[in-house]
């Protein structure tokens, strides 16, 4: 068994950090990841810098990084996003909406149907390969439980995409929750991807229930880094290097260098002076 992991730090891991890193540190991050084979690295976003400063200079970033053989991709909102993502050298185009009217509200100051027609004219548009997250696919910190087929309507309006990925913004997703959701959405056509957090320690093992739904996309953020800025409470992703950990022990083939992921959140550590929330980097190597 394969599986793809994109690694998402250098955006949904760095956009809720307390500091702010220049492009350049941002770009260097990027290229850290692409030397430790990762498949796809979600590098930058392009979103307004008053909402989200952490993710401003996004064009230097991608100008700057040193990609190796890595897919690099970009979040876009909405059309003026995707216009800023067409006018870089990315590979793939990331558009996300959220499956509940608030978090659309918060995150994106649009409705559900507003969000979908924007996100349907970003397919339209896209001359490179096109990701679909739909955040919130398993609760929303304002409307709280989600309908899966509500989930499931959404995605098969998006027929210009090649993948769509379910996202657990929140993290309170558990394993059979995000098989069955995996499941339903995987007859649509499109591969199908797991965004998982680990906020209430339940991000590992709801990884592995999306692969066993047929998911062959994985996100993650190197050393745990993540959560969501319009959210309240939302920690971070699962940690790369420990999925990627556990997904080798278990017999699935990512490519990735485990080793160098350590490395990576050990450089982590000291650039932003905290202890991050992965466990591998901390961890004996074994075996």
């Amino acid at each position: 068994m394969d599986v793809l992991v994109c690694d998402v730090g250098p955006r949904d891991g760095l956009q809720n950090e307390p500091d702010t890193l220049p492009p350049v540190t941002r770009a260097e991050l990027v290229s850290r990841l692409a030397a430790a084979r990762l498949p796809r690295i979600e590098a930058v976003s392009f979103v307004r810098d008053d909402r989200v400063p952490q993710m401003a200079g996004a064009e230097e970033v991608v100008a700057a990084a040193r990609r190796g053989g890595a897919e690099l991709s970009g979040l876009v909102l909405n059309e003026r996003g995707h216009e800023r993502f067409a006018r870089t050298s990315l590979d793939r185009v990331n558009c996300t909406l959220a499956a509940t009217e608030s978090f659309n509200e918060r995150n994106g100051n649009a409705t559900i149907d507003e969000a979908v027609r924007r996100v349907q004219a970003i397919l339209a548009a896209a001359e490179r390969p096109a990701t679909v997250t739909i955040s919130c696919a398993f609760g929303c910190p304002f409307e709280g439980e989600v309908d899966p087929g509500v989930v499931e309507a959404l995605c098969e309006q998006f027929d210009g995409a090649d993948e769509l990925v379910l996202a657990d913004t929140i993290g309170v997703a558990t394993p059979r929750r995000v098989r069955r959701l995996v499941e339903r959405v995987s007859i649509l056509g499109p591969r199908v991807g797991g965004h998982l957090h680990n906020t209430r320690n339940t991000g590992y093992a709801s990884a592995w229930a999306a692969l066993e739904g047929g998911a062959s996309v994985l996100d993650a953020s190197v050393g745990g880094l993540g959560g969501c800025p319009f959210s309240p409470n939302a920690t971070g992703n699962v940690a790369t290097e420990d999925l990627v950990w556990q997904l080798e022990r278990e017999g699935v083939r990512t490519g990735v260098d485990v080793d160098a992921l350590v490395e990576v959140s050990r450089w982590l550590e000291t650039l932003l002076g905290r202890r991050l929330e992965g466990y591998l980097y901390r961890a004996a190597r074994w075996p």
